[in-house]
């Protein structure tokens, strides 16, 4: 190359170089605190937006284990909310740290009928060997994406040797501090009929339970499983569950609604009902980041 050539491309390359290092190093100020929806709402007051509630050079930050694929279509919600929880609290480039162990939900539906039936020898294997993976993958502690497997952590917690946080008792504490007395729980029909998500919202928080009737319980259980868990989300299903949720509050007193299926927030939202809504897949995600970053 002519030495006059030479000397032009350098002279070019050093005029461009500031720009280029500018677009690799920086960002816009807008993405460095990307708030979600619900921020306002649940932003812990102990936390404000100069304080950094962990060190990450100690790496204090818990690894949250999910258990997911029960059914995946809720699971994408765990790990979107509670990667966008970490950003909002503390900014930047800063997310969760998360192993899923996402279960293959064809077999394992085949498993939870036989559970139906009496035989829960198959689905619980399946769910320790999934804490097991997580366990053996350095996750701190456990988080199962679905209210109905939540019946399963007590086992898992003595069997496997990790905590549990417990989706009922997150959503217990949140009806609680709501100062509503009475709510209508909407679930899977195990979810509903069982005792262990009523005991421990009347038990534990003082929460009255209502549930829909037996009618009203298997078209609610036949839309999460034959629509929501293969995101197949439909308008008349939502109308009808809208219709259920009005009758609960209108005849049964309901002062608020959980939706305690991690698919049903797929399908109602606040603003298709009347009274307060309970979304237990974003306060389950959200009180494990918080629980992963020492705030609670």
């Amino acid at each position: 190359m002519p030495k006059k050539s030479c000397l032009g491309f350098i002279l070019v390359f050093l005029l461009v170089l500031p720009v280029i290092s500018g677009c690799v190093t920086s960002q816009p100020a807008d993405r460095q605190h990307i708030v979600p929806a619900s921020a306002s709402a649940v932003a812990p007051s102990s936390v404000s937006p100069s304080m950094t509630p962990f060190d990450e050079d100690t790496g204090t930050m818990k690894v949250i284990g999910i258990i997911g694929g029960v059914s995946w279509t809720s699971s994408v919600d765990y790990y979107r909310i509670m990667n966008e929880r970490v950003q909002y609290l503390l900014g930047g480039d800063n997310s969760a740290k998360i192993l899923m162990y996402s279960i293959e939900f064809g077999e394992f539906s085949k498993q939870e009928r036989l559970a139906a039936a009496g035989n829960w020898d198959l689905l619980n294997g399946t769910m320790i060997d999934a804490a097991l993976r997580l366990k053996n993958g350095g996750a701190d502690f456990i988080v199962i994406a679905s209210n109905t497997m939540n019946s399963r952590a007590d086992d898992i917690e003595k069997k496997v040797g990790l905590p549990v946080l417990r989706i009922y008792d997150v959503t217990g504490s949140k009806v609680n501090k709501s100062g509503i007395k009475k709510v209508a729980l909407l679930g899977t029909k195990y979810t509903m009929e069982a005792d262990f998500y009523r005991n421990a919202l009347e038990n534990k928080y003082g929460v009255r339970v209502v549930t829909p009737n037996l009618t009203e319980r298997e078209y609610i259980n036949r839309v999460i499983f034959d629509e929501l868990c293969r995101n197949d989300i439909r308008n008349e299903s939502r109308q009808e569950y809208v219709r259920i949720i009005n009758r609960l509050v209108d005849e049964d007193g309901a002062q608020g609604i959980i939706l305690g299926c991690t698919e049903i927030p797929l399908l109602i939202h606040q603003s298709d009902v009347k009274v307060p809504v309970f979304d237990t897949t974003r306060i389950h995600a959200e009180a494990a980041v918080d629980y992963a970053l020492n705030l609670t």
